[in-house]
């Protein structure tokens, strides 16, 4: 008999960062994603993998994706609600064998589905499970505020925007040397940004949506949620420059480069002279 799958360490940090995210104002209404790739140790103990719940095609086939498992929120579901109500508004998906569909095994009690955007997030995995040897297990989307109001007014340019961040705070650079990937903007739940994210997702663990929120990813809720956090610190910092006349004085590109030889990181290529 599977052990109550309220007490899984991997459910309950998902409620704990999920209300985070809301408490930060990230995610208003149903605003906002997460999907966090589970081993199939880690759902057996919990979820009986035979009993299927219902099935759904995706629009294209993901083979590398066959057979594994995903914690995610659902559609049109509040990250309000998500600590309270789990088994409501998450729910365990597993990939068909081929890679063309996917089967529900716990959770949207209510008739729910994952979230629109889970073509971005399945390709993401894909892409970053490819330049990560497998290790990130996380994506997440969300509304971060002062990222979101910086597209309104910086270049939407990957260097130019990396360059402003990493300028705002010290640990930036150290936290994502590979700074931040910039898609032009497009038609959310779509396979297309979808598609266009996952490219970019090889190169950058952060994806900046023009005028609409970021996709971060990690090896743990921890990593990706951290990482969101601190560029969105940043740029909440960039905000306040702003507002303040602009910048008056800042690192240099040769304290940068001290700075990625003492925590032995590669900046991302372009931003730095």
């Amino acid at each position: 008999m599977s052990k109550d799958i309220l007490q899984a360490d991997f459910l309950n940090k998902m409620r704990e960062i999920v209300n985070y995210m809301w408490e930060k104002g990230w995610d208003e209404r149903n605003g906002g994603n997460v999907s966090y790739r589970l081993t199939e140790k880690e759902v057996e103990e919990y979820v009986d993998t035979e009993n299927i719940k219902s099935k759904f095609e995706l629009e294209e086939a993901i083979p590398e994706l066959a057979g594994e498992f995903f914690l995610v929120t659902g559609s049109g579901k509040y990250f309000m609600n998500v600590s309270k109500e789990p088994g409501n508004n998450l729910g365990i998906i597993q990939i068909d064998q081929d890679g063309s569909g996917y089967s529900l095994h716990w959770g949207y009690e209510n008739g729910g589905h994952p979230t629109s955007e889970l073509a971005a997030h399945l390709l993401s995995h894909q892409a970053r499970m490819q330049v990560t040897d497998n290790e990130n297990r996380v994506v997440m989307h969300t509304h971060a505020t002062n990222l979101i109001a910086l597209t309104y007014v910086l270049e939407l340019d990957s260097k130019t925007f990396t360059r402003k961040l990493w300028e705002m705070s010290t640990e930036c650079l150290v936290v994502f040397p590979e700074g931040v990937g910039i898609l032009p903007w497009l038609v959310p739940g779509t396979e297309k940004i979808g598609e266009k994210t996952a490219e970019l997702m090889k190169k950058h663990p952060i994806v900046i949506w023009p005028f609409h929120g970021v996709f971060g990813t990690g090896k743990s809720l921890d990593e990706a949620f951290g990482l969101i956090d601190t560029a969105e610190k940043a740029a909440d910092i960039l905000v306040k420059v702003n507002s303040m006349g602009g910048p008056q004085k800042g690192i240099t590109d040769q304290e940068f480069k001290d700075l990625a030889a003492r925590f032995g990181v590669e900046p991302m290529a372009g931003v730095l002279e």
